[in-house]
């Protein structure tokens, strides 16, 4: 006798039992992205936290710059309204276009001379051999550490019996000699390139210009755009050089200088010296957010040799 067995199927459990997302269950989508974030902010608190301690400071000129001038160094970060009118008043107030003008001058025609004069230097002294090299480049060394305070004097005369005193010329025409620290940040990026490229070319009847162009100089941009960026910042902050040449002729001042000037004026109106000090760096952001990946590697490749 058989006895036939029925196969229900298994009883849900009940309403209470079963496993809800708030007492650890299945975690909803919202509750996943809440633990992400949690989690990237843990493993990059250090980064976050630099991040803030940065930016602050833009931050809090930007929202100054927005500021009246009775809103200005009070309790309130906020602007209450905002008084976008302090952009436009900078430009009525000093002529800042041509300030703008000159140091775009500046920076453009000191970089241009330096790579110029700075390339070929750095690579004779890191591609070719001969004698003297190495007294060469710790005169380069040298060179570096000595402070321009040093021989402001005797320049300086040397330039105003040449009748250029008053203008940005005798900041921009001596990097046609070379930069010491240009031709030194090339010289460690030159190293970083194999000798046989530059061998093989020899050996196909380039001359050491012709290496240099064809060969060389392809292989180097991220050094040369690496050191392109340091110069063009350099000038276009630079206050001591304009301040040693231009300070008697307000038509050749750069915008550092201009600023600084500025701020002398109108020392009381902080909304109108923040605006100006953002549209001065608003070049130099933007020209930083296009090549930072050159820059950074070319800063990063510039040490690996000796």
């Amino acid at each position: 006798m058989t006895t036939a067995t029925s196969s229900t199927p298994p009883l849900a459990p009940p309403a209470s039992k079963r496993p809800s997302p708030a007492k650890g269950g299945i975690p909803t989508p919202r509750s996943l992205r809440t633990r992400r974030v949690l989690g990237w902010i843990a493993e990059h608190a250090v980064l976050v936290v630099l991040a803030v301690l940065f930016l602050a400071p833009v931050v809090f000129v930007l929202l100054t710059s927005l500021m009246s001038s009775q809103q200005t160094l009070t309790a309130s970060l906020w602007p209450q309204p905002f008084a976008w009118d302090n952009y436009t008043k900078v430009f009525t107030s000093v002529p800042l276009a041509q300030w703008f003008g000159n140091s775009a001058l500046y920076a453009v025609l000191a970089t241009l001379f330096m790579l110029v004069s700075s390339v070929p230097a750095a690579y004779a002294l890191a591609k070719i051999k001969f004698r003297g090299s190495g007294v060469l480049f710790t005169a380069i060394i040298v060179a570096m550490l000595l402070p321009p305070q040093v021989t402001a004097i005797p320049v300086y005369v040397m330039w105003s019996q040449l009748g250029l005193t008053g203008t940005l010329w005798p900041l921009i025409l001596p990097n046609l000699l070379g930069d010491a620290f240009s031709i030194f940040l090339l010289r460690q990026f030159f190293l970083t390139i194999p000798s046989e490229y530059a061998d093989a070319a020899r050996i196909d009847g380039n001359g050491e210009f012709g290496v240099l162009w064809r060969v060389v100089l392809p292989m180097a941009k991220p050094g040369i755009a690496a050191t392109a960026i340091f110069m063009f910042f350099a000038s276009w902050n630079d206050y001591y050089g304009p301040l040693l040449y231009t300070s008697e002729n307000p038509a050749s001042w750069p915008v550092a200088y201009g600023l600084a000037s500025f701020r002398g004026v109108h020392g009381t109106d902080w909304g109108l010296t923040m605006a100006m000090t953002m549209l001065v760096t608003i070049p130099v952001v933007i020209i930083f957010f296009f090549a930072q990946r050159v820059f950074v590697e070319g800063i990063t490749l510039t040490g690996v040799k000796g």
